[in-house]
């Protein structure tokens, strides 16, 4: 028999109170839907799933018009749902990090006796994750342009490209036709002022016609939209061609074969859990896969870039213009560099990676997804 829940101990495990739940019955969203024997109204297991994603929508600052609609949309199953939670979670957690960040440098300069401006200290109250980090971009991160030739060769004919996601455009090809997608406004301001015309617009809802470009690519960003099937789709819908790059999530494909995330930041498998797999992704859109290696010299500082150059992750230049150090926390972060460090003077990092020496270019999960 399935289980059955009142109002009192939905009330008391979801941490609301029974006044709450009675007001979400009679606005309409939230109804239990069952019966007991004597004829009292209990929550059924549908109705639980919805109040969960009722209230997470609530706490993270929804209005209750806003959250029926969201709940209510017919095209958003339960996965979808719990999908956009997560990312609306992690952006939440992500907006918190950064304002700990920001507490903590003003903590350290009152404590040297320097007061700061009073734009410093309201500015901490618009981060986001790429107006933490978007600064530090042009810094480390430009086009590698072995990788781009890969994404050229991948793009075929095609003449008019759509960029999703574009940032800063490193990888946007300058013989095309080229219009860009991306949210940020940070990321968009760092654009030169001969990129590309860049549109404001989440990757899930493309403002575009059917079939409006010739190709859409969409270069190291899928790991920061909220829903990942949604964007590829939305992608194949506009464009004839889809060219992703991305990476091979899994154990074998990258956490275990990069050794950054295995021996010091295993907190990168948390920001993967959950998400789909390269499989899943490259099935939403009939992509086949193809390996992209990482030359050592490689000019794109992304997270994996320095794997033959292990002393560059001890920059906080090099690591501010990569998304996964803000989103693992400012604790996790020291902790991996001072690992880091210590290895690196006594030898043990390359005792264990000895056999990266004598490479040119490595697999490390990186993959082209190509529809």
């Amino acid at each position: 028999m399935a289980e059955h829940l009142t109002v009192g101990r939905v009330a008391g495990l979801a941490g609301v109170s029974v006044r709450t739940l009675h007001h979400y019955d009679e606005i309409g969203l939230v109804r239990p839907s069952a019966r007991t024997t004597a004829g009292y109204r209990v929550y059924a297991a549908g109705d639980v799933e919805r109040l969960r994603e009722v209230l997470t929508y609530r706490r993270l600052g929804f209005g209750l018009r806003e959250i029926a609609d969201l709940v209510d949309d017919p095209a958003t199953d339960a996965v979808a749902h719990l999908h956009r939670l997560r990312g609306l979670l992690l952006e939440q957690r992500d907006r918190a990090a950064a304002m700990v960040t920001a507490i903590d440098t003003e903590l350290e300069a009152r404590a040297m006796g320097i007061r700061t401006t009073s734009e410093d200290q309201l500015k901490v109250f618009g981060a986001r994750l790429y107006e933490t980090i978007g600064s530090a971009y042009p810094a480390t991160r430009r086009t590698e342009p072995r990788i781009a030739a890969q994404v050229q060769a991948a793009l075929g004919n095609a003449r008019t490209v759509l960029n999703v996601g574009a940032g800063t455009g490193s990888y946007e090809p300058p013989d095309r036709e080229v219009t860009s997608v991306e949210p940020s406004a940070v990321m968009r301001a760092l654009r030169p002022a001969d990129a590309a015309p860049c549109v404001a617009a989440e990757a899930e809802s493309l403002p575009f016609a059917d079939g409006s470009f010739d190709a859409a690519m969409a270069f190291s960003t899928i790991h920061h939209w909220h829903d990942p099937i949604a964007g590829l789709r939305e992608m194949r819908r506009v464009a004839r061609r889809v060219v992703v790059f991305t990476h091979d999530s899994s154990d074998v494909g990258w956490r275990r074969r990069f050794w950054l995330s295995r021996d010091y930041l295993p907190e990168v498998a948390g920001l993967v859990a959950g998400r789909p797999t390269i499989n899943e992704l490259a099935d939403a859109i009939g992509a086949r896969i193809e390996p992209v290696l990482i030359p050592w010299d490689c000019a794109d500082g992304f997270f994996e870039a320095y794997w033959r150059r292990p002393e560059a992750y001890l920059e906080e230049h090099v690591r501010r213009a990569v998304s996964v150090w803000t989103r693992v926390g400012p604790e996790a972060e020291r902790r991996a560099v001072d690992r880091l460090r210590d290895d690196l003077a006594s030898g043990r990092w390359a005792e264990r990676n000895r056999d990266l020496a004598g490479l040119d270019a490595a697999e490390l999960g990186l993959r082209l997804l190509v529809a």
